[in-house]
């Protein structure tokens, strides 16, 4: 494999035309040589070519893996993992591997297995929307948006130049962790707020409806995400997400023992806390 790699010459293939692979694919149109899309929904990439998103399409990757010399993986952990294992009987020749799943110690041990042919990486584009599917795939949905990539320790530069390269082309920001970092920060910032959001809808009575405003859109939102999506990410990362759960509960328990004691000075200061600590969250690039 030479050493260099430039993304206009590159031929990718992007398995799953999704949201995330779909929103790819619109950003690299035009800044690589072919783009091959691959997903098991047949209307997904009859719309894939209508829309000229990608320039070949197929359900079986095979034909699809020998023309790339990088290959993303842009569908749910669960079937990244499988699709992992399935690679070496597909593809010999020597290629990139990049994935974008939400959660990547599972993913990177898997990738660790593979034939040397395969320059793996991790990867995690940390953007997204709660309504799915290539219909609503965006090019500017990681404009500016966190890029976490996690090498493993066979991971070449050629492979961490390829995924710089996509990543400026996106307009993201590179960020780089290992991955057992990852899955514990991301358990707070992505995967708590997803089930926070499911519990309030859950206690939420339907018969409410007519007096949901903004606040509660807003704070629920997630829950509009399917759960298709999330249930490969909370198996794979069930102990992290279990610790922050466990946080949460506290510092709830300490806003609930103040609102039962009358203890308003102290409700008071722990809303001052958390109001200092959001502006602190939000305010960061």
């Amino acid at each position: 494999m030479e050493d260099g790699f430039q993304l206009p010459d590159a031929k990718i293939a992007i398995v799953g035309l999704g949201l995330m692979g779909g929103s790819l694919a619109l950003a690299l149109k035009g800044k690589c040589t072919a783009l091959y899309g691959i997903d098991s929904d047949h209307t997904t990439l009859k719309l894939a070519l209508s829309k000229n998103i990608v320039d070949q399409v197929d359900t079986d990757p095979v034909k699809l893996l020998q023309q790339a010399d990088l290959v993303i993986l842009a569908t749910p952990v669960l079937a990244i993992i499988e699709f992992i294992h399935q690679l070496p009987s597909l593809l010999q020749k020597p290629c990139i591997l990049l994935d974008l799943g939400s959660t990547k110690k599972d993913i990177l041990q898997a990738m660790a297995n593979l034939p040397e042919n395969f320059d793996a990486i991790g990867g995690h584009p940390i953007c997204g929307k709660e309504k799915l599917g290539l219909e609503n795939a965006d090019a500017n949905l990681f404009q500016n948006a966190p890029f976490v990539i996690t090498p493993l320790e066979r991971t070449t530069q050629r492979a961490r130049n390829a995924t710089e390269q996509i990543i400026s082309v996106l307009g993201a920001r590179l960020i780089e962790m290992d991955a057992e970092e990852h899955d514990r920060t991301l358990a707070s910032t992505s995967h708590l707020p997803f089930l926070l959001s499911s519990a309030l809808a859950l206690s939420t009575p339907e018969e409410f409806a007519p007096f949901v405003g903004t606040g509660f859109r807003s704070t629920s939102r997630l829950a509009g995400t399917p759960s298709q999506m999330m249930m490969g990410v909370l198996k794979s990362n069930r102990e992290n997400i279990l610790n922050t759960i466990q946080t949460f509960c506290s510092s709830l328990n300490e806003i609930t023992f103040a609102l039962q004691k009358e203890e308003y000075t102290q409700l008071e200061l722990l809303l001052n806390q958390s109001h200092t600590i959001y502006q602190s969250l939000v305010s960061n690039p």
